[in-house]
């Protein structure tokens, strides 16, 4: 009888562990997302629970809403006004007074800036797929950084402006803008007041000394408080329905950096148009940004993120978990220059990724010249530059030195820190992100180049005094022709050395400067515009036979008027002795083999 009693008493006591676990374990294993965990899916159902189906799952982590503002998008269809919808605008001849003042400290017409509403409308170009697209509903928050050194102040306020009416209101924490130690007097009090009456959402910091870009976007993340830092530059507008597409990759995976595209908004006449509908991020061995052409599968999707090697600089959102996880930026980069690659290869590196969102829009102003005075501290990019090689390029490192010698000497500081941090992260070898993200990038730019087709001086047979000098011109300026230097004895008075390179582009020697003819008019002025590569209008031949320099898919040839001194491209006459030039130094093997020589 006892031994029936114990027994009894046995079972029972193990029979309400048993309940109590299976209570247990069901509550925990309900909640529990089984689509992502095979353990815990053959768990559950040893132990007689079904999870709920896939498609249930993603009703509940995945629904995706559509986040438009249609009542804020019919209201700027309606505006009417200098520079709405990103029209094209121009002063009137009254209105120039402060043109030129204004232009020279600020290298776009702020003149006419002040003109246009800070609130402008901006034409959506977005692919028309983007309309319909959907995301998450749930998004994380923002905080949006825009440092600035005397910024103007109406296109500093567009930019903030912009921003706030253009994102939801509840993922939009904080708008930062930070004031990297400005001489201008609106950029201190007038700008908090302002700020405090008008946008309640955005704050300005001040530094109280000049610390450069890259460690003034250090300062707005320090002070940010969202989930996730966007970083842009002060002096753009973001467009219609522009947040949801860079967060949505970054809600999916913290792991994650985005950029939008940038988009054009025209230094003179504030004409807001697209730069083109993407290219993947890249950079030539002198560490210059440029561009890989996108893969066939991102082709076939043009409203979906692509994945990119490299990105531009100071346009993207990256979650404030991994930008810190990261170390953020090199501390010891100074002022600008090479903190987009630094940044760039940590992400690919060290477990991240990153993507272009095509839904995803801002306008940039590209000034036409920097305003801003050197800073006295010798060569910081060239240092910069070191400092990233050095840390992350492992043996690729030579390729940059083989194009700029004189790194090699600079002292890159303290590398410690920055090298402890790819060891704790594990990061992967420079050879994985070349083999495995950038993979083309050898193809357009191989680390070892070919040889040029040509260099050396360009003369005109038609009038042999004259030779082709850019004049030591700048982007967007014309060349021209000018007294011969080897003749003239005008030495430092022009610049007449020049490559025909194996791009197939006619640069101006130890300058990322190429000749480019935009005009399909006769007579176009051949200008300076930096080198893209040789498709379209920066592409040239030279003819040995007839001496001609032929520029363009459909050739016209190189001439130019020796009384006006002026350089330009016109159908090609055989019998114009003004068509023909004599180029210095003809590597005639490799003219011979051209086709098979070139970019890719």
């Amino acid at each position: 009888m006892r031994r029936n009693l114990k027994t009894l008493l046995k079972y029972i006591l193990l029979s309400s562990v048993t309940v109590v676990f299976t209570v247990l374990t069901y509550r925990i294993f309900k909640s529990k997302d089984f689509t992502r965990d095979r353990n815990s899916l053959g768990l559950a159902r040893s132990i007689g629970i079904e999870p709920l189906a896939p498609r249930e799952v993603i009703l509940v982590d995945n629904e995706k809403i559509d986040w438009h503002d249609y009542e804020q998008i019919e209201k700027e269809l309606k505006r009417l006004g200098r520079g709405e919808h990103g029209k094209p605008e121009f002063l009137s001849e009254q209105e120039k007074h402060d043109y030129d003042s204004l232009y020279k400290v600020n290298g776009f017409n702020a003149a006419l800036s002040d003109k246009i509403a800070i609130d402008r409308s901006v034409p959506d170009i977005r692919h028309k797929g983007c309309r319909a697209k959907k995301y998450l509903k749930n998004l994380p928050t923002v905080s949006v950084i825009v440092p600035f050194h005397n910024e103007h102040w109406t296109t500093l306020l567009r930019t903030a402006v912009s921003v706030v009416k253009r994102s939801p209101p509840h993922l939009l924490k904080e708008v930062i803008l930070v004031d990297d130690f400005s001489s201008k007097a609106f950029s201190k009090k007038p700008l908090d007041d302002y700020l405090a009456a008008n946008l309640t959402k955005v704050r300005a910091i001040h530094l109280p000394e000049r610390s450069g870009l890259i460690r003034a976007r250090l300062a707005g993340a320090r002070a940010a408080t969202a989930d996730v830092l966007v970083f842009l530059d002060s002096h753009t507008e973001a467009n219609v329905n522009w947040l949801p597409p860079l967060l949505e990759p970054i809600a999916q995976d913290y792991k994650t950096c985005v950029c939008p595209f940038i988009d054009v908004i025209q230094y003179e006449t504030f004409e807001y148009r697209a730069q083109d509908e993407g290219a993947r991020g890249a950079f030539d061995w002198e560490f210059f940004y440029k561009r890989l052409p996108l893969l066939p599968e991102d082709l076939k999707h043009p409203t979906e993120p692509f994945k990119s090697p490299v990105m531009a600089g100071g346009l993207f959102a990256i979650s404030a978990k991994f930008f810190w996880e990261l170390g953020g930026y090199d501390e010891g980069l100074d002022i600008w220059g090479g903190e987009q690659y630094e940044l760039s290869f940590k992400i690919w590196q060290c477990g991240g990724q990153m993507y272009d969102a095509p839904c995803s829009r801002v306008g940039h102003i590209y000034r036409k010249f920097a305003p801003f005075p050197n800073p006295g501290k010798g060569d910081f990019v060239g240092r910069n530059y070191k400092r990233v090689a050095e840390v992350w390029m492992d043996e690729y490192a030579q390729y940059l030195y083989m194009r700029r010698p004189q790194y090699k000497n600079l002292d890159p500081g303290d590398l410690t820190q920055q090298r402890a941090i790819r060891d704790q992260l594990h990061c992967k070898p420079f050879k994985w992100f070349m083999e495995n993200v950038a993979f083309d990038l050898p193809l357009k730019y191989p680390p070892v180049e070919p040889g040029d087709f040509g260099f050396g001086e360009i003369r005109n047979l038609g009038a042999p005094e004259l030779c082709v000098d850019s004049l030591f011109r700048e982007r967007d300026q014309a060349v021209a022709v000018a007294p011969c230097l080897s003749d003239a004895g005008r030495k430092g008075k022009g610049e007449q050395n020049f490559t025909l390179s194996w791009h197939k582009d006619l640069r101006v020697k130890g300058k990322s400067l190429c000749f480019d003819v935009s005009d399909p008019n006769d007579k176009a002025d051949v200008t300076l515009y930096p080198c893209h590569g040789s498709k379209g209008n920066q592409y040239w031949k030279y003819d040995v036979e007839k001496q001609w320099f032929l520029h363009g898919g459909n050739p016209r040839c190189l001439d130019c008027d020796p009384g006006q001194k002026r350089l330009y491209v016109r159908a090609c006459d055989e019998s114009s002795k003004t068509q023909k030039w004599r180029f210095e130094n003809v590597n005639l093997t490799m003219i011979a083999d051209w086709e098979s020589v070139g970019i890719k």
